[in-house]
């Protein structure tokens, strides 16, 4: 076969394998970025535009304040199956974030509910870098329908390393798991929190306790008319 056949077939070769390993990208804005967080606003695949339940109430207001309320009532408790609560008991309740992750997320977040459409919904990106190829990334998203704030985790305090073929997923998928979830995902007050059915294969993968929906209107103090969130969300 001549070289230049060769070259060309060679070239279009590895052209076909670049378009094939391509990550799709995730239509997404960017409200806050530094060189190891970020909070974006992505397009929800789930919303569609002729079905108008399916949208959320976006844009809405709630003040940073409570936006970190309720993010300091995120708690986070290693998965145990029954055999281990029965030998061990229930693991201990540990704080999604430190205070140092709340005061980057709770503006921020804020931020981009205000400025989301009704078919996105907000994502965070988390890192600590350990060396140039590991990091601890805690990720996630999410979104308002109504009265209801949902809620997903995607990692948690998960270390990744990215790989060797240098494809990076951790930051492109906030809300995906890289890794089998070992955590369920709690809320305090427990009175807040919507109940959501899972499988039995959700809960032996400890994806049963990932994500959760949190009444904002339980979340009010005595007096309404100091209520922000029941202002914003239900019009008094």
């Amino acid at each position: 076969m001549p070289l230049n056949c060769r070259c060309l077939i060679l070239a279009l070769t590895s052209a076909f394998l670049l378009v094939g390993c391509a990550i799709p990208q995730v239509p997404s804005r960017i409200v806050y970025e530094d060189p190891v967080n970020y909070v974006r606003l992505e397009e929800d695949a789930g919303v569609l535009a002729e079905w108008p339940p399916s949208h959320h109430a976006h844009p809405i207001t709630i003040e940073p304040g409570q936006v970190r309320e309720i993010l300091s009532g995120l708690k986070v408790r290693e998965h145990r199956i029954a055999m281990q609560r029965w030998i061990r008991g229930e693991a201990e309740l540990v704080a999604a974030f430190t205070d140092e992750e709340l005061a980057i997320l709770s503006a921020r977040i804020s931020e981009a509910l205000a400025e989301a459409k009704y078919n996105e919904r907000v994502t965070f990106y988390l890192s600590q870098p350990q060396t140039l190829t590991r990091r601890i990334i805690t990720t996630g998203g999410l979104y308002v329908q109504g009265t209801e704030l949902h809620i997903l985790l995607g990692n948690w305090r998960i270390l990744y390393g990215i790989p060797a073929y240098g494809m990076i997923y951790d930051r492109r998928y906030p809300m995906r798991p890289t890794a089998a979830k070992g955590f369920d995902l709690l809320f305090q007050p427990s009175e807040a929190v919507i109940p959501v059915k899972s499988s039995l294969l959700d809960g032996i993968l400890a994806n049963a306790k990932d994500e959760l929906i949190i009444d904002l209107t339980k979340l009010d103090p005595p007096d309404p008319e100091v209520s922000l969130i029941h202002k914003v969300l239900c019009g008094s």
